[in-house]
C-alpha cells in the first residue's frame, strides 16, 4: 500500500470514529428513558388527547336547578276510600257486590252467616231480661229497707246487682250494634259499605270462611270501595334533601304509563320525621284526576320546586362509575417528556337534574382540573 493510500485510510477511520462519538453524545442527550406508569394513572402525550377528544377544565361553582327529583306512588285519597273487614267470622254465604260496581253509602256487600251474630243477639235479650229481675229485687229490698225489715247489706248487694244487670246490657247493645244487628236473634250479617264509590277489589267468594278483624291474628281485608277522582301521590325525600323541602311547593308529576303526561298539584304534607330504615322523609301532594288516568299503585317520579343554590359541579360526561364507585380523571400535571399525567380519583356525587351537571359533595375543590370528555377513552388506557 502506498503512502496515498494509507493516509486516505487514516482519514476514513478517524471519520467514522468521530460520526460513532458524536452519535454517542446525543443519545446521551436525548430525553431520559420513559417512566412505568402506576396503577390507576394514564401518561397520555397532548397529540393523543387532541385526536381523542380529551378535554380537561377547572372545576368551579354553578347554580344547580330549583327543582328536587324523587320517586314515589300513586294512592288513594284516604278520605275517598273504605277498606272494609268483617266484624264477625263466618262463611260467606251470598255476594251482592261485584267488581267495578258503584255503590252507595250503607248498600250491602255480602252476606255472613255467623254465629257470633246469634250470640250477640241473644246477649241483649238475656240482659234485658236480667236488668228487669234484678230492678224488681233492688225495688223490693229498698221497701223493705225503708221499714226496716232488711238489713243495709241485704240492700246495697241488691242495688249492685242492679247496676251489673245495667251495665251488661249496655254492654250487649254495644256489641249488637258494633256486628250490625238488632234484639232479633239471626245468624246473618249483611256486610254494607261505609261510602259511597266503586268497588276496585274484592276478596272473598261464596262459601268462604272468614276472620273478624278483632280476632287474634290478621283478618282479610273483603272489599276496598274507592274513588279516585281525587288521588295523592306519596314519595321520598333523602335526608339531605330534608329541610330544602316545604309545602305549598309546586310539583310536577310523571308515571311511566303516560310518559308525555304531567301533573301538576302542589305539596300538602311533609313528614315531620324520618324513616328509621330507609333515613328518608315522606311527602304528599293532591292530584285531580277527572279522567281518572292516574291509577292506585302506579310508580311516579315527583318534581319539587325548591330553593336554587350554588355548589361545585361538573359536567355529566366528566362522570365515570366503575362498579359502585364514581370516579373522575384528576389532572395532576405535566411530566418531564411531556405527556399529561392524568389519576383516576373517587368522588361522591349528588344528581339534581337533567341539565348536564352533576353536583359534586366529596372529592374536589375549587379550581381542580380534570377530564371532562373523552373519559371512557382514558379508561380503556389504565395500566
Amino acid at each position: 500500500m502506498g503512502p496515498l493510500a494509507a493516509a486516505a485510510l487514516r482519514k476514513t477511520r478517524l471519520l467514522v470514529l468521530s460520526l460513532a462519538v458524536v452519535a454517542s453524545c446525543h443519545k446521551s442527550q436525548s430525553a431520559p428513558p420513559a417512566r412505568e406508569t402506576k396503577v390507576g394513572e394514564v401518561w397520555i402525550e397532548p397529540a393523543q388527547m387532541v385526536r381523542s377528544g380529551i378535554e380537561l377544565q377547572a372545576v368551579d361553582e354553578a347554580p344547580m336547578e330549583d327543582t328536587l327529583l324523587t320517586s314515589g306512588k300513586i294512592a288513594f285519597d284516604d278520605a275517598r276510600v273504605s277498606h272494609v273487614f268483617s266484624p264477625v267470622s263466618g262463611r260467606v254465604s251470598k255476594i251482592t257486590a261485584v267488581l267495578g260496581e258503584n255503590v252507595k253509602k250503607g248498600q250491602a256487600l255480602a252476606v255472613i252467616e255467623s254465629p257470633e251474630i246469634g250470640s250477640a243477639s241473644s246477649d241483649v235479650g238475656k240482659a234485658q231480661a236480667d236488668l228487669i229481675a234484678s230492678e224488681h229485687a233492688f225495688a223490693r229490698q229498698e221497701r223493705l229497707f225503708r221499714q226496716g225489715a232488711t238489713s243495709q247489706t241485704e240492700y246495697e248487694i241488691a242495688q249492685d246487682n242492679y247496676m251489673k244487670a245495667r251495665a251488661e246490657l249496655e254492654r250487649a247493645k254495644q256489641r249488637a250494634r258494633l256486628m250490625g244487628t238488632g234484639t232479633e236473634v239471626t245468624q246473618s250479617f249483611v256486610l254494607r259499605s261505609e261510602i259511597a264509590g266503586e268497588v276496585v277489589m274484592r276478596a272473598i267468594s261464596p262459601g268462604m270462611e272468614v276472620q273478624s278483624q278483632y280476632s287474634v291474628g290478621s283478618a282479610l281485608e273483603l272489599f276496598t270501595i274507592g274513588t279516585i277522582d281525587k288521588v295523592w301521590v306519596l314519595a321520598d325525600v333523602y335526608e339531605i334533601d330534608a329541610l330544602r323541602v316545604k309545602t305549598k311547593a309546586t310539583t310536577r308529576v310523571r308515571v311511566i304509563a303516560l310518559a308525555d303526561e304531567v301533573f301538576e298539584g302542589t305539596l300538602d304534607y311533609v313528614g315531620s320525621m324520618l324513616d328509621p330504615t330507609s333515613r328518608t322523609l315522606k311527602v304528599r301532594c293532591v292530584l285531580d284526576n277527572p279522567k281518572r288516568l292516574l291509577k292506585p299503585e302506579m310508580y311516579a317520579t315527583m318534581a319539587i320546586s325548591v330553593a336554587p343554590h350554588r355548589s361545585l359541579a361538573v359536567p355529566r360526561d366528566a362522570i365515570l362509575r366503575l362498579g359502585d364507585q364514581t370516579v373522575v380523571f384528576l389532572d395532576r400535571g405535566t411530566l418531564p417528556d411531556g405527556r399529561q399525567r392524568l389519576v383516576r380519583y373517587p368522588v361522591s356525587i349528588k344528581e339534581r337534574s337533567p341539565t348536564g351537571l352533576v353536583e359534586i359533595t366529596r372529592g374536589l375543590s375549587k379550581g381542580d382540573r380534570i377530564a371532562v370528555s373523552g373519559v371512557q377513552i382514558l379508561s380503556s388506557l389504565l395500566p
